[in-house]
């Protein structure tokens, strides 16, 4: 359970970070299935990268078809200008998404449990529903920007309720990339809809409120193990990696089943695979 200043401190700044959520056996878990993941991916499959600096026109089939299994994608400087690999296939991998939760026993079972929903309904979230799942790599020297933005663009209910659960599966510092956000930021407005039709997607422009700047963003570095929670409005990017060490994380990003969910949203789920929560 979360206590009355955890919640007070997540209303007030929209974010809360709780250390040692996670023990090192259930990263190790996950990071030896994650390595796994990557090992069995044959680049021949799909050499697409992820990018947030201009997703329309970056996303493609394979992100697309994503939405509902599980499958990689590279980071953007994992090629060189022949098309070849820089590096070690493990060491050229943004990120795994975005059904492991559901698909994959070894993610379920880190994505999900009492303690887990015991946050959830302190944060607010009566009926949760997992809809996403992200490894992230977050790779040493070429982990990408992930520019400012607002996880309910992607998330779109009415009221707004997503929530971003974020794993520490690393220690995330200023120097490899850690998360950074605007406190408090989460009370301003939605600015942008990613909106999905089929297999055609736009950027929808809703508020023309510029993004934080470097005089109120706040760095949450955090220790492996931690657990961060942001409402879904909140303001927040990461920056380049290039350190020499990589900065492993994972996120769900949650709902609550009360909202409605948008039916523009890019990820949809149906009786064949429900959206679900936290508990069996």
């Amino acid at each position: 359970m979360l206590l009355l200043e955890q919640r007070a401190q997540f209303q007030r700044d929209g974010y809360l970070v709780i250390p040692g959520f996670k023990s090192a056996d259930d990263i190790a878990r996950l990071r030896e299935r994650a390595g796994q993941i990557v090992e069995a991916f044959d680049p021949g499959q799909s050499r697409s990268i992820f990018t947030t600096q201009n997703q329309t026109t970056a996303t493609d089939a394979w992100f697309l078809g994503s939405d509902n299994t599980v499958r990689c994608f590279f980071e953007e400087e994992a090629f060189d200008a022949a098309g070849q690999l820089r590096q070690a296939k493990a060491l050229s991998i943004n990120k795994i998404g975005h059904a492991m939760h559901d698909l994959d026993p070894v993610f379920d079972a880190f994505s999900r449990g009492p303690a887990l929903d015991a946050v959830a309904r302190g944060l607010g979230l009566a009926k949760p529903q997992i809809w996403q799942s992200m490894y992230i790599f977050k790779q040493p020297g070429i982990g990408g920007e992930v520019r400012w933005h607002q996880d309910a663009t992607f998330f779109d209910t009415d009221p707004i309720s997503v929530t971003t659960f974020w794993f520490a599966l690393e220690d995330a510092t200023v120097d490899n990339g850690c998360l950074w956000v605007e406190p408090g930021g989460h009370l301003g407005p939605l600015r942008e809809r990613f909106l999905r039709h089929g297999d055609d997607i736009r950027m929808e422009q809703l508020d023309a409120t510029p993004w934080p700047d470097d005089s109120v963003a706040v760095p949450l570095e955090a220790k492996a193990g931690s657990l961060v929670c942001f409402h879904g409005l909140l303001p927040h990017y990461s920056a380049p990696n290039r350190s020499p060490v990589s900065r492993h994380a994972y996120t769900l990003h949650v709902t609550d089943a009360r909202t409605a969910y948008s039916p523009h949203n890019w990820i949809q789920r149906d009786s064949t695979l429900p959206a679900r929560g936290f508990l069996p």
